[in-house]
């Protein structure tokens, strides 16, 4: 196992999987905002 320095860690690429979700998330939120404010429907009760 070969020991990295502090300037060799941030030269390290990756992770960038989170970000995609965190992105996905939000565009969905976003699109369920926008359906709920032009489509409301009330709430069925019996």
């Amino acid at each position: 196992m070969e020991v990295l320095n502090n300037d060799e860690m941030l030269e390290v690429k990756g992770g960038g999987l989170g970000l995609w979700i965190a992105i996905g998330a939000a565009i969905t939120f976003i699109i369920g905002v926008i359906d709920g404010i032009t489509n409301p429907t009330a709430c069925r009760q019996k």
